[in-house]
């Protein structure tokens, strides 16, 4: 079983910056790739980035692509994700995720075999 924490959440103003970290507790040994999602009320789940945690490969979401950074410190099993420029529409409950395998898609929810409860990011207009 592994565990994340996140933390890091708050209310800012748009074009703001914000740092959120996610940190992994457990049989971390199992993790392959870490992500990061978020969930605005009446929408799905959606894939905002993800890294793999041994060779370092990232991905993002279109709408996040140069605004928003991902990195890793294999050393503390934590994961961060920097968000520069926030927008509006980055509001959401933002959710860690890991697996211990590398699945068909590192974009999809279900690819992800844990969760952490989430962080509330709000961004005011």
């Amino acid at each position: 079983q592994v565990q994340l924490v996140e933390s890091g959440g708050g209310l800012v103003q748009a074009g703001a910056s914000l740092r959120v970290s996610c940190a992994a507790s457990g049989r971390t040994f199992r993790i392959a790739r870490m992500g990061w999602f978020r969930q605005a009320p009446g929408k799905e789940r959606e894939f905002v980035a993800a890294i793999n945690w041994n060779g370092g490969s990232t991905y993002y979401a279109d709408s996040v692509k140069g605004r928003f950074s991902i990195s890793k410190d294999n050393a503390k099993n934590t994961m961060y994700l920097q968000m520069n420029s926030l927008k509006p529409g980055d509001t959401a409950v933002y959710y860690c995720a890991a697996t211990g395998l590398y699945r068909n898609s590192a974009y999809l929810p279900p690819s992800y075999d844990y969760w952490g409860q989430g962080t509330q990011v709000t961004v005011s207009s």
